[in-house]
C-alpha cells in the first residue's frame, strides 16, 4: 500500500516535470474528496504548496569568484566559455536578467585565441584574457546596423591576410565590439590607449568569425554579431564574462 507521504512525493515529482516540459501547461484539478493522484484524501490533511522556478537565479557554469566580479547593475551578460585551457574553441551565450532570474539565449559556436586562455594576458601570447569586462563601444567596416552602442565606421576596420589555418581574414572586422580589456572605454575600438601598458596587449574584440583561431579576440558568425549589436543596450550595462570552463567555475 502507498503511504500518504509517498503519494505527496509522487505528486511533487509530477508537477516539477510539468513545469520543466512546458511551464504554462494546466494541472488537472482533483475532484472533491480526492488528491491529484485520484486517491481519497485524509480529512484535515492540507495539500502542500508547490512552486516551480523557471529561470535560474544564477548563470550556469559561473562560480562564486566569477559571479562576484559581475557588476550588480549588469543586466546583460555575454558568457564566452572555452572548451579547454589550451583550446581555441568556445561557445557564446547571451544572458538577460529578469525578475525571475537569468534568461539564456541560444548558444553560438565561437573561436578564441590559438593557444587558449590566460589569467595574465600579454601581447603576442596568442591567448585570450580570462575575466569580466565591459562592452561599451562598437564599430566596423560596414555601416551601423542599428546598435545602441557607440559605433565607429571606417576603413581602419579592413582585415587583410590569412589566419592560422590559411583562411582569409576578409570581412572579419565588418562588425566588432570592443572588449574593455586594457583600453579606454568610451573610445573607438581603434583607439590604442593601453592603461595597463603596451606589454599587456589590447585590441581584444568580439568580431566576425573567419573560420579559425584568433590572436586574442572572440569571433562568432556574422548574423550573430549583428544580433548582438542590435540587442546590447548601454542602459543595461552589458559585460562579457570570458574564459575556459574551469576558470569560469572558480
Amino acid at each position: 500500500m502507498i503511504t500518504h507521504r509517498r503519494r505527496a512525493v509522487l505528486l511533487a515529482a509530477s508537477l516539477l516535470l510539468t513545469g520543466c516540459g512546458g511551464g504554462a501547461a494546466a494541472t488537472p484539478q482533483p475532484r472533491p474528496g480526492a488528491t491529484a493522484a485520484g486517491t481519497p484524501a485524509t480529512p484535515g490533511t492540507p495539500t502542500p504548496a508547490i512552486s516551480v522556478e523557471v529561470a535560474p537565479q544564477g548563470i550556469p557554469g559561473l562560480g562564486t569568484k566569477t559571479l562576484a566580479a559581475v557588476p550588480d547593475d549588469a543586466a546583460q551578460v555575454v558568457v564566452v566559455t572555452g572548451r579547454g585551457r589550451d583550446s581555441p574553441l568556445s561557445t557564446v551565450v547571451l544572458y538577460r536578467r529578469t525578475a525571475a532570474g537569468w534568461q539564456s539565449g541560444e548558444p553560438w559556436p565561437a573561436h578564441n585565441a590559438l593557444r587558449g586562455w590566460s589569467d595574465h594576458h600579454r601581447g603576442g601570447d596568442l591567448r585570450s584574457p580570462v575575466g569580466v569586462y565591459g562592452l561599451t563601444d562598437a564599430g566596423g567596416l560596414l555601416r551601423d546596423p542599428g546598435t545602441r552602442l557607440s559605433y565607429d565606421r571606417g576603413t581602419g576596420f579592413t582585415a587583410h591576410g590569412t589566419g592560422f589555418k590559411g583562411e582569409s581574414l576578409r570581412g572579419s572586422f565588418d562588425y566588432v565590439i570592443a572588449i574593455d580589456y586594457n583600453r579606454e572605454p568610451g573610445t573607438s575600438p581603434l583607439d590604442w590607449t593601453r592603461p595597463l601598458g603596451a606589454e599587456r596587449g589590447g585590441g581584444i574584440w568580439l568580431h566576425v568569425d573567419h573560420g579559425g583561431p584568433t590572436h586574442g579576440c572572440v569571433s562568432i558568425a556574422e548574423q550573430h554579431m549583428k544580433e548582438l549589436l542590435l540587442t546590447l543596450d548601454p542602459a543595461l550595462h552589458p559585460v562579457v564574462v570570458m574564459g575556459d570552463h574551469a576558470s569560469l567555475a572558480r
